[in-house]
């Protein structure tokens, strides 16, 4: 620009030959490996004042039931009186109605402030306030006598605290079972910052289902889930298998990437979590309400990689993965999100389906508005039956 002259604008020609060396990012994806430098968790995701916005229409498929009814409200009743958050709330989930309303609901310990700051996630982010020592009898107080076969507990990401909360996990699982014997308890877990003591803490609480989701594939985790890496959760998924509880993991698609490379993240994900098991005389498949298997010594000590003695005769050995998988569509929850790339056709949900049975899943839930938890006590109950 000059100093007594209208600022000189480029050519056409001078922005190709930019764009040429320079090409935008696909949607969902516009770090493209590069590391935070600085923290923006002030200024970006702090969502506390930011209404959702809907930045494209929604495609009919899309349609989701209004909160209300009396069965909405009796859950309401339960969270709200005994103080407890939730990720149906927290995250601003399309399913909050019809699951409220069956009298489902996703439980949120370790308080409602994230110390991560994902792309896609509407929890909100900043520095969580003192750990509240006594949620995990709350949480089991409020389960005692609903009469629920099935609940899922997940967590804000706490790496402010050393051991990413994992004892408050394991106490919060232990109570819940003590109060609700007949529960089956489904957890959805960080990845712990890759601590493996701390996801020992957790396994040795013996929940019935472990979940930890993926979000998305490869090449999209920079954007997706900065402060989380692609191998270190597909590494927790395989440990839990290594001692012979159930995993499951999520994917949300239509955030940037490509129909093969999730056909590619399936098999992935089967590949590297699957591992030996011994089928042992008198182990079933299935534990308390035909969901899960107690780890027993022989796992746990393969686990560590220490041989363990043989004990009778030579058992048949196995290969096992992780066992559920949930395909749904990614919504931008306000404007200082990662934008949603295309809307995803149920067609193609179909076709993902087909292909995580085919790459060794034993229960896939596949939907525009699937999500981990939803129908969590249907995907459970898939797995008993074997469909």
């Amino acid at each position: 620009m000059t100093s007594d002259g209208p600022p000189i604008q480029p050519t056409s020609g001078a922005i190709s030959r930019t764009l040429a060396r320079h090409p935008r990012p696909l949607g969902g994806q516009p770090i493209r490996g590069a590391k935070p430098t600085i923290s923006l968790t002030d200024q970006i995701l702090n969502n506390q004042s930011i209404q959702t916005l809907a930045l494209k229409k929604k495609p009919a498929w899309l349609k989701a039931r209004v909160p209300g009814g009396e069965g909405f409200l009796s859950t309401k009743s339960i969270i709200d009186r005994n103080r407890l958050h939730t990720v149906c709330q927290e995250a601003s989930c399309p399913n909050m109605g019809e699951c409220w309303a069956r009298g489902v609901a996703t439980i949120m310990i370790l308080g409602d402030t994230c110390t991560r700051a994902c792309g896609f996630c509407n929890v909100k982010t900043g520095k969580p306030p003192v750990t509240d020592l006594d949620e995990p009898r709350r949480v089991a107080d409020a389960l005692r006598g609903t009469g629920l076969k099935h609940i899922v507990i997940t967590s804000v990401d706490r790496d402010d605290l050393s051991d990413g909360g994992a004892g408050l996990w394991a106490e919060t699982i232990v109570r819940v079972r003590d109060a609700c014997p007949d529960l089956s308890i489904e957890v959805l877990i960080g990845d712990f910052r890759g601590d493996e003591a701390s996801l020992q803490m957790v396994i040795d609480a013996q929940p019935n289902i472990i979940a930890h989701n993926l979000e998305t594939v490869r090449r999209c985790h920079p954007a997706v889930r900065p402060s989380a890496r692609y191998e270190r959760s597909i590494e927790l998924l395989r440990r839990v298998k290594a001692q012979g509880r159930i995993a499951k993991t999520g994917l949300m698609v239509g955030i940037g990437e490509r129909r093969e490379e999730v056909l590619e993240c399936l098999r992935d994900i089967i590949e590297k979590t699957t591992v030996a098991r011994v089928a042992e005389p008198g182990l079933h498949a299935c534990g308390q309400n035909g969901v899960g298997i107690p780890p027993n010594a022989r796992l746990a000590e393969e686990a560590r990689g220490v041989a363990p003695e043989p004990v009778g005769p030579a058992p048949d050995a196995t290969r096992d993965a992780c066992d559920i998988i949930t395909i749904g569509q990614y919504l931008q929850p306000t404007l200082n999100h990662l934008p949603i790339d295309r809307w995803v056709h149920p067609d193609e949900f179909a076709e993902y389906e087909r292909a995580g049975k085919e790459a060794g899943f034993k229960v896939v839930f596949s939907g525009p508005l699937v999500r981990s938890s939803y129908l969590a006590d249907k995907q459970a109950e898939g797995l008993k039956l074997g469909f």
